[in-house]
């Protein structure tokens, strides 16, 4: 007997040994993964995804819980204060013809009554909280996000995964958000001689696919919204399963993730639409369109075919367009502000879409100058790109203040959250920002001249010239853009990362 038990006894303490040498074998997430999990039910685990390079110190750290939610994680431990981020991949490009505007129209019911929740206690309760919040919709995505106090993340998620599952649909609240969003659209597009400009040369440029119409929606549509679309809407695209969470803070990540759990852990998967839109046909000749508008000076807008955001060649046109337009020592400033005195308003941007878009160029003339005057002076710039190309000094002094840009855009905690929410949404890295930071460093001037043949062609191009109708008084005016550059095409949103004119983010 006493042979049984010592033997009884060596066998358990080697299976005790072997496990936990096993259990010592294992990534420190999984054991951690494990901890979390236990008496979770299975929508609530936690599975560790990998961690990604954001910058030369620090690390995102990717996890997935069991209903599909995508969580990002960024400690930083700088100040108690905390960026959270919820990131739906769900954007105009998802609509379609007469139901447009929609995914921006949803933002702002968003905002609204939760089982929970009566209308106003979302903003009231976060405001009594110390926090800050607001929420943006574009082509490709939308996006939720809230500033706060560190101790608060609970609240934070608790707020979020409370709407996202349990917003309320009632007549009335759909139809004072579709007046809200109409008087929007009246402000910003058809009483706004840029807005309504930049909708009609994508209107124009494209044909098949969704960039053709605006992320505001077309105003027949806006109207026509019922409250059963928006349902629809919502039970197809806000899911679990269709969202990322990024939080950027004063936290542990193991109970940033308990909290996650607790909140967003009983939420069901839906069943999410594949993302199909139609082919752009390639465009073989020039478009162009002139209209009269409420203005005292003629106007142009051009749009060349550009590149998505992820192909390599946005990178060398995105410089081109700064040496072009990268504020008062760029050479269309110094070309038509200066020299010909011909223009008061520049600008330029290489659109930041997940499928090609548009490389736009817009000036407004001064004084009794005229849009003929203008196309020709831009065409004078992008003739000598072309055929002489860019000098080494353009070159690194658009690398400095692309450079700048981007870091300024990482000074506080929602702009590192809005680095990692844009291009995890648009490229499927969370670092990719830094990746764009060192290819802009590696850009050399011929390359530049190589994107400035390929795109700046006449018959890829959209024209919309503006002229005058006779009808604005001298009170309106055309405001020199005192910046001018890239970074200046987003006066109402802060440019942390590229973003497109005032017109398509909304809020």
């Amino acid at each position: 007997m006493r042979i049984s038990r010592l033997l009884r006894a060596t066998t358990l303490v080697l299976m005790t040994a072997t496990l936990s040498s096993a259990e010592g074998c294992r990534p420190k997430e999984a054991v951690a993964a494990d901890a979390l999990n236990q008496g979770r039910p299975p929508l609530a685990h936690v599975a560790f995804e990998g961690e990604v390079d954001f910058g030369p110190s620090m690390k995102v750290r990717r996890w997935r819980m069991g209903n599909g939610l995508r969580v990002l994680l960024l400690p930083e431990h700088g100040a108690p204060v905390v960026s959270y981020h919820t990131w739906v991949r769900v954007g105009s490009r998802d609509e379609k013809p007469g139901k447009t505007g929609i995914a921006h129209l949803f933002e702002h019911l968003m905002f609204n009554e939760t089982t929970h929740l009566a209308a106003g206690e979302f903003d009231r309760t976060l405001e009594e909280n110390g926090a800050e919040s607001n929420a943006a919709t574009w082509v490709d995505w939308t996006y939720y996000h809230e500033s706060l106090p560190a101790s608060k993340l609970s609240l934070a998620a608790k707020l979020e995964s409370d709407r996202l599952h349990n917003l309320v649909l009632r007549d009335k609240q759909v139809g004072s958000e579709k007046e809200v969003v109409a008087n929007e659209r009246r402000y910003r597009v058809d009483d706004d001689v840029e807005g309504a400009v930049n909708e009609l040369l994508y209107q124009t440029a494209f044909e098949s696919h969704p960039y053709h119409w605006p992320t505001i929606g077309w105003m027949d549509d806006i109207q026509g919204f019922t409250t059963e679309d928006c349902e629809k809407f919502y039970r197809t695209y806000y899911a679990p399963n269709n969202v990322t969470v990024v939080a950027v803070g004063d936290f542990g990540e193991e109970s940033a993730l308990r909290i996650l759990q607790d909140h967003y852990g009983a939420l069901p998967a839906a069943q999410i639409p594949e993302r199909k839109v139609s082919v752009e046909p390639a465009q073989t000749k020039e478009k162009r369109v002139t209209v009269k508008k409420p203005t005292t000076t003629e106007k142009v807008m051009l749009g060349y075919k550009g590149p998505s955001l992820s192909d390599p060649d946005h990178v060398p046109l995105t410089i081109l367009n700064e040496i072009l337009f990268g504020g008062r020592g760029a050479r269309v400033h110094k070309a038509l502000v200066q020299k010909k005195e011909l223009a008061t308003d520049l600008r330029g941007w290489v659109s930041t879409f997940a499928d090609p878009g548009l490389y736009e160029m817009y000036a407004a003339a001064r004084g009794t100058h005229t849009a003929a005057e203008l196309e020709a002076a831009l065409q004078v710039e992008v003739d000598a790109v072309t055929k002489s190309g860019v000098t080494d000094d353009e070159l690194e002094r658009a690398k400095s203040r692309l450079e700048l840009g981007f870091l300024q855009g990482l000074e506080t905690v929602n702009g590192k959250a809005e680095q990692i929410g844009f291009y995890d949404t648009l490229l499927g890295d969370a670092g990719a920002g830094f990746s764009r930071l060192a290819a802009y460093r590696a850009v050399t001037a011929a390359e530049v001249q190589a994107v400035a043949r390929k795109y700046l062609v006449a018959m890829h191009r959209t024209v919309v010239v503006v002229l005058p109708d006779g009808t604005a008084g001298h009170a309106e005016a055309d405001e020199e853009d005192e910046a001018g550059g890239a970074m200046a095409k987003a006066p109402k949103k802060p440019a942390r990362f590229p973003r497109k004119s005032r017109k398509w983010g909304f809020r």
